[in-house]
């Protein structure tokens, strides 16, 4: 009876450990190099630029008229490919160009680790100087949106107007955080995640920034989660919200004297749609748009109807 207990026991523990073995399997997921990921998200325009200590994924399209530049930076955990809506539009008749920040997509991490927002805005007019434009619009979502504000009162003499997407920059109360954004925060799961990362995971955390989940593809979530896949990324990530400032430079916001539009998701719910006033108050002579049913990425969930208030602002 022992003895067959035992067998039983073991055979029970075999099972386990195989199960355990094959769930492991399904979300293990170790780095992957720039070479293995840029057949797929970097063909031609995208290049890879030496600016100071990065090599930043860029692309820069469309004819060069005398026209300023439009210069687009995207938000947290995102990518360059967050603007393909609106750059497949202007394109024809704008200069955009658009990169991939520090600890995103295939730029990869910052070497001396610093994600301030200062240092991006910096970057920001670094990249300007690498490419010979003198003056640019920049527009920015979210953490994209704060630094291109910094930027316009670093360097004011280089904004020709600024497009303020879901900006981050007010101390914040979140209503609803990503769950890939919670796991990064905790000092428990950030290490988990250099090694695996659930897929699941990913859905959920794209999914809790679009006003309509439904329109959250496969396609899209593939893009998400194979560039958290580069090396670096994902380490990467728990240094920059350890670094996040949450509000506590806003003065400067009162400063911005280029022409501004603020567009802003009514069903954003990482930065409440109330901060769009904040900045509407901050930043002199601004316009405000805001989406009804469009969450913290209007630009990607509705490219097509927020775009027809950049062309207005534009001809303005």
């Amino acid at each position: 009876m022992t003895h067959r207990f035992r067998q039983i026991a073991f055979a029970g523990l075999v099972i386990v450990v195989a199960a355990g073995a094959a769930a492991l399997a399904l979300i293990w997921a170790p780095d992957r190099s720039v070479a293995e990921l840029s057949a797929r998200w970097a063909p031609p325009p995208s290049t890879f630029i030496r600016v100071g200590d990065h090599t930043l994924h860029l692309r820069d399209e469309g004819p060069r008229y005398s026209l300023p530049p439009i210069v687009l930076l995207h938000g947290t955990s995102a990518s360059l490919h967050t603007w393909d809506g609106w750059v497949d539009s202007l394109i024809p008749t704008r200069r955009v160009v658009r990169f991939d920040l520090p600890g995103f997509g295939l730029t990869g991490p910052a070497p001396d680790d610093d994600y301030r927002i200062i240092t991006y805005a910096k970057l920001v007019v670094a990249v300007l100087d690498t490419l010979r434009i003198p003056r640019a619009i920049l527009a920015g979502n979210s953490l994209g949106g704060e630094i291109a504000a910094r930027v316009s009162s670093l360097a004011p003499d280089r904004v020709a107007a600024l497009g303020l997407v879901d900006p981050a920059g007010f101390p914040i109360d979140y209503v609803s955080i990503p769950i890939g954004f919670k796991l990064a925060r905790d000092p428990v799961a950030a290490p988990l995640l250099k090694h695996v990362l659930p897929r699941h995971i990913v859905r959920s955390s794209v999914e809790n920034v679009y006003g309509d989940p439904t329109r959250v593809t496969d396609a899209l979530v593939d893009r998400y989660f194979e560039l958290t896949l580069r090396e670096g990324n994902r380490a990467a990530l728990p240094i920059r919200f350890a670094q996040e400032s949450n509000g506590a430079d806003t003065a400067f916001f009162s400063a911005i004297t280029a022409p501004t539009l603020i567009l802003w998701g009514d069903k954003d719910r990482l930065i409440p749609p109330d901060h769009s006033a904040r900045w509407l108050r901050a930043v002199k002579g601004s316009t405000l748009v805001r989406y009804p049913q469009l969450g913290h990425v209007p630009h990607e969930e509705g490219p097509a109807e927020t775009l027809r208030d950049v062309r207005k602002f534009l001809a303005r």
